[in-house]
């Protein structure tokens, strides 16, 4: 099992998968973000992520030699960190290791190149406008992990217009430059209001949000819950590319 120092190495290692880059956490230069971890083995790539909402462990390759890594790193590392990777290899870990136990299935969809979308009327918020976005989830996406003025949230792009006149104009569609680290640009936080959609906002918030994302980053990343086909449809045909990932953990005893 050798540790590894550098993005680089990660980045090599990666093979253009952007997910083991984005559990990096690199914040420019080479180095990997505060507190992570990275190991390779075999045919086996690692890195190991703390967070405060759920540590994650990013795992890749083939599957007799992630087994060995995850093994030994949960040893050394402890039990508290979630593993993650495409699906087959998570029921793999499952099988091979008696103490893993699946949670749940997500895609993982990212795109390396721009996706041309039409943007007209989006653009990114100001500081009052990011604070009216609060009202669109707290209405009709309180259980969104990213929202605004919790931590990673860099900035926020939207549509403004009004639903009801009485209260004036308000974010409509917004999607947030969220989480996003060298090598992988993130996005999440989308919500429209349901008197809005129907429009191709969600779209082109997500194009305008997307197509930043890449020009800064190389790449834009995005994690989607299975049953959203409505938001998977939506993310496809701006050309991000969706694989099925899994997620397991150590099962308390």
């Amino acid at each position: 099992m050798e540790e590894l120092a550098r993005l680089s190495d990660i980045e090599q290692a990666a093979a253009g998968d952007g997910h083991p880059v984005w559990a990096a956490q690199g914040q420019g230069g080479d180095g990997l973000g505060p507190g992570v971890r990275a190991w390779c083995h075999g045919a086996a790539l690692a890195v190991a992520s703390p967070n405060p909402q759920q540590d994650r462990l990013a795992v890749k390759g083939d599957g007799a030699d992630v087994a060995v890594l995850v093994r030994r790193i949960l040893e050394e590392i402890g039990p508290s960190y979630r593993v993650l990777g495409e699906a087959a290899l998570i029921d793999a870990l499952v099988r091979q290791l008696p103490n893993l136990a699946q949670v749940h299935n997500f895609f993982w969809m990212e795109a390396t190149s721009p996706s041309g979308a039409a943007a007209a009327g989006v653009r990114w918020l100001n500081a009052r406008e990011e604070k009216e976005v609060t009202w669109l989830f707290d209405r009709f996406f309180p259980d969104s992990h990213a929202q605004p003025g919790r931590a990673g949230m860099r900035r926020w792009a939207g549509v403004v217009g009004e639903v009801d006149s009485s209260i004036g104009a308000k974010p409509l569609a917004v999607a947030a430059d969220a989480w996003s680290v060298a090598g992988c640009g993130f996005m999440g936080g989308v919500v429209t209001h349901p008197a809005a959609r129907g429009r191709g906002l969600a779209r082109a918030v997500c194009g305008f949000v997307m197509d930043a994302l890449v020009n800064q980053h190389g790449r834009a990343a995005l994690m989607v819950l299975t049953g959203n086909a409505p938001a998977i449809a939506t993310y496809e045909r701006l050309g991000m590319a969706k694989r099925l990932f899994g997620a397991a953990h150590i099962a308390a005893r």
